[in-house]
């Protein structure tokens, strides 16, 4: 079996002899050289043009000869987090605690050549809890499938199953029918790292309005064993699968939504107009490092004295989109019912589609 090779550069030798001998004893990725400065870490990796370069920021400047970059650090910082987004990482560790997510992506590091055409992938994410970022994220999926656009929208929210009263899908944990068989992501595991495209489609779930569902499982003791390894694969042969990827996150900073956020260009800040909502997406902004793949969506817009127009002035730009309130909406509260196009809010998010369709070609 083909091996990656890997070049690593990290400036502690006690970690580095950690995670070399970690990464050799996995038999999926062999370090074939270290370096414990920049100018080593250079000159490995254009004398020895690796797989992939697993690496602590600090020791990297610039885009090693367009090698992926695996960050791995020993604690997360925000700096960290920056200077790898900067650097176009493919993927950043914290040592040991996310080392099975290491070996992981070293070993896929072999096939990255096998990569074709990858669909664009759009993160939808509260800046905090009931400005409505799962109304946006079903909505929009439903706006793209309008569109006659192939889109699958993923779940993250493992535990809470979110999308799936929104959209009226079977109920996690329900035993279900034979005639309402429907898979959730908990079936990702079976698959390993054999999961592909023509696997991950055929766990969708299919919603009236044309478009996928990977579904949450809705259940916390499925946690430990689906994450941010599973569900990246997930959303990567998904990217091969259809036309558009909507990701519906959790807003809870950990490994399965650092995952997310940094698999999405753009990541769809859902913002409602008040002070509170805006520190609160400043924070996420700064912790995630996002700040140059973000967009920002009011949601629920009222005359206040916070307006759309104070978007731009808090972050540099002004918001993709306004939803305003819509005395509709709340009668979409009933399972499985959507706004239809027509209307204030529906015309609102199906010129969001638009634009994000028309930015991704």
């Amino acid at each position: 079996m083909d091996v990656a090779r890997i070049v690593l550069g990290l400036e502690q030798p006690d970690v580095a002899e950690e995670v070399m001998h970690f990464l050799d004893r996995t038999g999926r990725a062999r370090v074939v050289a270290t370096a414990s400065d920049d100018r080593q870490l250079e000159e490995a990796v254009r004398q020895l043009e690796p797989d992939a370069v697993v690496a602590s920021t600090s020791l990297v400047s610039e885009r090693l000869d367009n090698r992926p970059l695996l960050a791995v650090e020993t604690s997360e910082s925000v700096r960290s987090l920056r200077t790898a987004v900067r650097l176009g990482a493919a993927g950043y560790f914290v040592w040991p605690r996310e080392r099975e997510a290491l070996a992981t992506a070293t070993a896929r590091a072999r096939r990255r050549e096998e990569v074709t055409a990858r669909a664009p992938v759009a993160a939808v994410v509260g800046a905090r809890g009931g400005v409505g970022a799962t109304f946006v994220a079903t909505h929009l999926a439903a706006a793209l499938a309008r569109r006659s656009v192939d889109c699958a929208l993923v779940d993250l929210d493992v535990p809470f199953a979110g999308v799936s009263g929104a959209l009226g899908a079977p109920s996690a944990g329900e035993v279900p029918t034979p005639t309402e068989d429907a898979p959730t992501a908990e079936n990702l595991v079976a698959f390993g790292e054999e999961l592909g495209p023509s696997q991950v489609r055929e766990l969708l779930w299919r919603h009236p309005e044309g478009f996928g569902v990977l579904l949450s499982p809705g259940r916390m003791d499925v946690v430990p064993e689906l994450g941010a390894v599973v569900y990246g694969r997930a959303i990567a042969a998904l990217a091969r699968a259809v036309s558009f990827v909507v990701l519906h996150v959790p807003r809870e900073i950990g490994a399965l939504t650092r995952t997310a956020l940094g698999a999405a260009d753009p990541v769809v800040v859902v913002l409602g107009l008040d002070v509170g909502s805006f520190r609160d997406a400043r924070r996420l902004v700064e912790a995630t490092g996002i700040e140059d793949r973000c967009a920002f969506v009011v949601n629920r817009a009222t005359r206040s004295e916070v307006t759309p127009a104070d978007v731009e002035r808090v972050f540099g730009q002004p918001p993709l989109a306004v939803i305003p309130n819509d005395r509709s909406v709340a009668r979409t509260h009933e399972p499985g019912r959507l706004l239809p196009r027509r209307g204030r809010a529906g015309r609102a998010i199906d010129r969001l589609a638009r634009q994000l369709t028309e930015v991704a070609s």
